[in-house]
């Protein structure tokens, strides 16, 4: 029987003192000992961070090298409940066994070699040409770490990538086993190593709350925002800001969702700009119904006469395949390449489930076929449309006006206030359709917080916002046509 509470061992050889290979080669080949860069072992700091964070049991040893003894940032990580301080010997073992402790004020119990067969690093470290690494008297006090079995995590995600090292892990999850990394390739890959972060944390059960990060570059910058922002209210704090720039992170942006939780006071340091979203207001469906024009009225009447029937759909194999017929009627649509033309069947399926909890599915019928649908999405105060679509053949029948007027019904009968439909502005026909339904304009803010020295840059230049939302307004409608067609031409010859 698999034992799931297995301690965590972990070998950390912390050979180079910056996450820049450049910057730590300079430093350990001037024998610089100085500690006061901001930067230094950095990478360390997060992992040691990492494990303190872990609802697992963990045991880290940590082997430093002359260069790399931990400064008090570190120390006051490395918490002696989870974490052991132990020598890596790069060149003279009593010597550095010695400086370590008297620097640390930690008893080291264990050693490692620092080796390599690069005749570049045999210099750097101070060795002769083919002394691939230090010799270790007899009598030396400390242990020698025990080597087996030790695997390296950072080596297996080079070689196999995520998927090998995840199975990996799971083979090894209730086995006696020790598993090494060096901090360096935490996010880098070498040679032969790294990066081996999303596989750590996955080890460590942590950052969990990263896993639903949405992260673009864009240039020279990452940007990263929660993939289900108009979910959830979400107000950045210090500890998780900190935590996305020791990862990289350059930009992290938001929405303030006015409607459930407005903020007060933001930092001045926070950029904002103004967008919108398509919203309805619902009270209940008498009041929606008789408000919305005559002409949507009896769109929705004609839906009713040529005998479509909307109702309630349980996600199944059925809705699939009716869905992947919908998006493979034709490959362009509103006059510009449509993106799920040529899904697969398989990807459909596994995109409904994934969502099926949350979510309810409306199907239009037409003779038991499925010939349109609506997905409504649910969050904290709010429902959504994430799709809305029919079959072009049957564009007479008014489909997606009895999808909506149903959507409607449905969020009433839940007892939804709000209802979202993507942006008003970057298409004018869909816009006259929401319009013509109750939509309005709702203002909102988004919030961009830069998070490092290029992400400073970036937004003081305007270059963390997608082109098209930088456009203004007269310059965006005349280029829809344009752009209309240029997806058209690349569908085209895709197909």
């Amino acid at each position: 029987m698999a034992n799931e509470e297995a301690m965590i061992k972990l070998r950390i050889d912390v050979d180079y003192p910056y996450p820049s290979r450049v910057k730590s080669f300079l430093y350990v080949a001037l024998r610089i000992k100085k500690r006061k860069s901001h930067d230094y072992l950095k990478n360390a700091r997060i992992i040691a961070k990492m494990i303190n964070e872990s609802p697992k049991e963990v045991m880290a040893y940590w082997f430093f090298t002359p260069y790399t003894i931990p400064d008090k940032k570190l120390l006051d990580l490395l918490n002696p409940d989870r974490h052991e301080v132990a020598l890596h010997v790069a060149t003279d073992p009593y010597r550095e066994w010695k400086t370590l402790e008297n620097e640390t004020h930690r008893k080291a119990n264990y050693y490692t070699i620092h080796g390599t067969k690069s005749l570049r690093a045999q210099l750097l470290w101070g060795r002769k040409l083919g002394e691939e690494q230090a010799k270790i008297p007899s009598d030396f006090p400390l242990k020698l770490f025990p080597i087996n079995p030790t695997l390296s995590l950072d080596y297996i995600v080079h070689e196999r990538g995520l998927e090998g090292a995840k199975d990996a892990l799971n083979r090894w999850a209730d086995k006696e086993c020790v598993w090494a990394v060096h901090p360096d390739w935490l996010f880098r890959k070498g040679r032969n190593r790294g990066p081996f972060y999303q596989s750590f944390k996955s080890l460590l059960e942590v950052d969990k709350e990263l896993d639903t990060l949405r992260i673009r570059k864009r240039g020279f910058v990452k940007i990263a925002s929660h993939k289900s922002e108009w979910k959830k209210d979400f107000i950045p704090k210090d500890d998780f800001i900190e935590k996305l720039s020791e990862r990289g992170i350059d930009v992290f942006t938001f929405l303030e969702r006015k409607w459930s939780s407005a903020i007060i006071n933001p930092p001045s340091t926070w950029t904002k700009t103004e967008d919108n979203f398509g919203m309805l207001e619902i009270r209940d469906y008498e009041s929606w119904w008789n408000n919305v024009g005559k002409k949507t009225r009896n769109m929705v009447r004609r839906a009713e006469k040529s005998g479509v029937r909307v109702t309630v759909v349980e996600p199944s194999e059925k809705l699939a395949e009716g869905i992947w017929k919908i998006y493979n009627e034709i490959p362009i649509r509103q006059g510009r390449a449509f993106l799920h033309y040529g899904e697969r069947l398989e990807t459909i399926m596994g995109n409904m489930f994934a969502v099926a909890q949350n979510s309810t599915f409306l199907g239009a019928f037409l003779n038991e076929e499925l010939v349109g649908f609506i997905q409504i999405l649910y969050g904290d105060n709010i429902a959504i449309i994430s799709q809305i679509l029919s079959m072009q053949k049957h564009w007479d029948k008014a489909l997606n006006n009895a999808l909506l007027a149903k959507a409607v019904e449905v969020c009433a009968s839940k007892g939804e206030r709000w209802l979202i439909y993507g942006r008003i502005g970057n298409h004018p026909s869909l816009d006259e359709f929401k319009e013509s339904n109750g939509f309005i304009k709702f203002p909102i803010t988004r919030y961009y917080v830069a998070l490092t020295w290029k992400g400073k840059v970036s937004v003081r230049l305007g270059l963390h916002r997608d082109f098209k939302d930088a456009l203004p307004q007269r310059l965006k409608v005349p280029l829809i046509p344009v752009l209309n067609w240029v997806s058209r031409r690349r569908v085209r010859l895709k197909h």
